[in-house]
């Protein structure tokens, strides 16, 4: 819908925007999966909340992609709003059911980097990794 938002009048975007706004109240405050057993290439799972959209997608050799964004959207830049922290995203793995495996953040090399949206995108892989901080 974000891109959508470019090819908008200005009365049109800020009717979409509250729009948004107001379907963000509809939903409650902790995740709730809203799409199960999804097909490739779209989302597997999806959860929504007031305040997140979170997504899980297939990837290679067991590994899942999680992406996670706000779901509301700055008038001036149409984006989704940015700020996600880390509490908020270990309190969002929890609250989608993986709050006992382990995911990681990717930083790509500067020639893969794609920066189209305020999305964060988490990697859940099969095992345990060795260099993972370990609660003694």
């Amino acid at each position: 819908m974000i891109h959508h938002l470019m090819n908008l009048s200005r009365a049109e975007r800020r009717n979409a925007i509250l729009y948004m706004e107001r379907e963000n109240k509809t939903h409650p405050e902790a995740l709730r999966e809203i799409l199960s057993d999804g097909r490739a290439p779209g989302p597997i799972k999806v959860w929504r909340s007031r305040e997140f959209l979170c997504q899980l997608f297939d990837g290679p050799d067991g590994v899942l992609r999680f992406s996670v964004n706000r779901t509301h959207v700055d008038p001036v830049s149409l984006r989704w709003v940015d700020g996600i922290t880390w509490d908020d995203l270990q309190r969002l793995k929890r609250e989608a059911g993986y709050g006992g495996l382990e995911m990681v953040e990717v930083y790509p090399t500067d020639a893969d980097v794609v920066d189209v949206a305020n999305i964060r995108h988490l990697w859940i892989v099969p095992t345990r990794m060795p260099f993972s901080w370990r609660a003694t």
